[in-house]
């Protein structure tokens, strides 16, 4: 009688959301309000938002999302997790959308910058290393391999599930002195054999509190002084950084009935201060050449990439919301709300079409690295953004008086007053307090201090429609256009 030998499981390199709590716990040096914190977790608001965090590597281990968060690694045949993926077929590149998706909707897209996010900037930096070849440090005394630091932490990164926050953008300063840019920028104090000590300061270091590292460098401009042209990763528990948080504003320990979305914490803002910190010279990317820090623009494909794509998955959470919120309300028949519905399903349709296209003309490029349109991401990130407040304020509209008159839970289940709710506020087909809930979650999603954050965020992280519109002009190459007008026109 033959048998068959049972299929045997590769092994893997994936962290437990256990493991990744446990990892927080290293003596790094945080402010809330300012008060000095002994651990990250001791702020509830940030230990909510860990505690999603830490589920989504438990989600690792979960058939139903293995396939999204994983993916077996070629090199090592270890399955690995997907944040650390560097796309090399179109098969990967759809494998990454999957988990991108995925971390998008576990956390309604309130994180802009999830456990995947930070690592699509060294990969990104991957994805455009033929653009380093020639590049060389600035200073005799320190002369990395940026080549081989970058495919080493891409490696450590995938090997080890590091997560890490991700900070390009200095403090916000006066900007009528022609020095205050300059002023604010992090700065290479002292150059040794072994690395470098750097001071100064990152801001919107998002999520930096609770994650592994923070990889860092500076939005250069011409004439950046070679002591400013650095890009590097350290741990965030590195001796001579102080992480300043801005205060918290989501709902930790509220009843999730009352707070459906904002009872689960948040990412957290940090305003990142390095003082005399020393990067390890294996840990250097960049070090005293303009022309690599102008590889920075290029290197965020795979984030904006990102960003375009929770947007998306945030439009779709809002037409689902949109589309119940009618049925509910027994309005889907109202010719002016199938408008605004409508308005809602647009939007998230035009988001699909750029996702798709993005993806549809991604290519190989010199460094060997699949990557996705970037013109399709910038003309897609333009539209999100620019679309964004008003979306918002449709759905908000479908609404009504549903999001000025919410009760909370202990309302409907007190005697004295909750029968008078029960018998007032039913919806079609569902009780007042199932309508309630959903009202709840609408509120949280568009209208909480926490929504206000994230719709801020979305426009500084995307970037500023005026920055994308520049960037598109100078990227466009409009010639083939020209062309056909010239032809079509007999010109």
């Amino acid at each position: 009688m033959n048998s068959i030998a049972p299929k045997t499981i590769p092994s893997h390199a994936l962290q437990t959301g256990a493991e990744f709590k446990a990892s927080l716990d290293d003596g790094r040096q945080l402010w809330v309000n300012g008060r000095k914190l002994a651990k990250v977790t001791d702020e509830p608001a940030l230990e909510a938002g860990i505690d999603l965090m830490a589920s989504m590597f438990d989600d690792q281990f979960d058939p139903a999302y293995a396939d999204a968060t994983t993916v077996l690694d070629r090199k090592s045949g270890l399955i690995v997790g997907r944040s650390w993926q560097v796309p090399e077929t179109i098969e990967d590149i759809r494998g990454r959308r999957a988990m991108m998706e995925y971390t998008s909707l576990k956390t309604a897209g309130t994180f802009g910058r999830p456990i995947d996010l930070g690592p699509t900037i060294a990969v990104g930096i991957l994805a455009h290393l033929h653009l380093f070849k020639d590049f060389k440090s600035g200073f005799d005394e320190c002369q990395p391999d940026f080549i081989e630091n970058v495919q080493a932490y891409v490696e450590e990164g995938r090997m080890n599930s590091i997560t890490c926050a991700e900070s390009l953008t200095g403090p916000q300063n006066d900007r009528s002195s022609p020095m205050a840019q300059a002023a604010s920028l992090l700065r290479v104090k002292k150059v040794t054999r072994d690395g470098v000590y750097v001071s100064g300061a990152k801001s919107v270091g998002s999520i930096a509190a609770q994650t592994n590292e923070i990889f860092f460098t500076n939005l250069g401009y011409p004439g950046t002084p070679k002591e400013a042209c650095i890009w590097g990763a350290v741990p965030i528990n590195s001796k001579g950084i102080k992480l300043v948080s801005r205060e918290m504003l989501s709902q930790p320990g509220a009843d999730p009935f009352d707070h459906p979305l904002t009872h689960k914490g948040e990412e957290a803002d940090q305003l990142v201060i390095f003082d005399e910190v020393f990067v390890p010279k294996n840990r250097i990317f960049n070090l005293g050449s303009e022309h690599g820090l102008a590889v920075s623009g290029k290197a965020t494909i795979f984030a904006h990439w990102h960003v375009l794509t929770r947007l998306k998955v945030k439009s779709e959470i809002f037409v689902g919301c949109a589309q119940m919120v009618t049925e509910i309300l027994g309005t889907d028949q109202i010719v002016a709300v199938r408008a605004m519905l409508a308005e809602i399903i647009e939007y998230n349709r035009t988001l699909e079409a750029f996702v798709i296209a993005a993806e549809a003309g991604s290519f190989v490029n010199e460094s060997g690295v699949m990557v996705p349109d970037v013109m399709m991401l910038t003309t897609g990130r333009l539209y999100a953004i620019r679309n964004y407040p008003h979306i918002i304020h449709v759905l908000q509209e479908m609404c009504g008086q549903g999001l000025v008159m919410r009760f909370g839970k202990a309302a409907f289940e007190n005697p004295e007053i909750g029968h008078h709710l029960a018998e007032l506020l039913p919806g079609k087909g569902v009780t007042g307090m199932q309508k309630e809930q959903l009202m709840n979650f609408i509120w949280d999603l568009t209208c909480s201090s926490l929504a206000g954050r994230v719709a801020l965020f979305e426009n500084v992280n995307a970037s500023p429609a005026p920055r994308m519109r520049e960037r598109l002009v100078n990227e466009f190459n409009r010639s083939s256009c020209v062309a056909k007008a010239r032809e079509v026109a007999g010109l």
